[in-house]
């Protein structure tokens, strides 16, 4: 296993559109995976932000990133390099904060706020225990009030 891979090629790094390479790893279809300090580039164009992302599941093939909105992304590695721990620091590095609030007997929701590189704005997630739905209106301003009491008691 090479820790460091060759150099990206110039169409690669072109398609960065000036975001700085952090590790880049050959996909086993001939593409490259590229962790930057913003984003995860993935072979068809494929921009994933940091904050975006709710985790990585790595295994012998590969890896298959799974978004906060529910998506996921798989791309094949046969040799991942320094990009696992790349992506593992990049996701820790975007979580600002992240606290679970019950809400009643049912259950509760943890809000995360993540980074967004670059920007000075903070991007609130909302993951709630399966017994509540997110819809009903109750729960919705519940989550509403904890957010707003989580926000002023960490300042963001």
């Amino acid at each position: 296993m090479r820790l460091f891979g060759s150099r990206l090629p110039a169409d690669v790094r072109t398609a960065l559109h000036g975001e700085r390479p952090l590790s880049h790893a050959l996909t086993a279809g001939g593409g490259y995976a590229v962790a930057t300090l913003e984003a995860l580039h993935l072979p068809g164009g494929i921009r994933v932000p940091w904050y975006e992302v709710d985790r990585a599941v790595w295994d012998q093939e590969g890896v298959t990133v799974v978004m906060t909105g529910g998506g996921q992304h798989r791309v094949d590695l046969p040799e991942p390099g320094l990009l696992p721990e790349t992506i593992r620091e990049r996701v820790t590095n975007s979580i600002l904060a992240s606290r679970y609030v019950r809400l009643s007997e049912r259950g509760g929701v943890r809000l995360v706020a993540r980074r967004i590189a670059g920007r000075d704005t903070v991007e609130w997630e909302f993951v709630y225990d399966p017994e509540l739905d997110p819809t009903d209106p109750g729960v919705r301003a519940a989550v509403e009030q904890a957010l707003e009491e989580v926000r002023r008691a960490l300042g963001v």
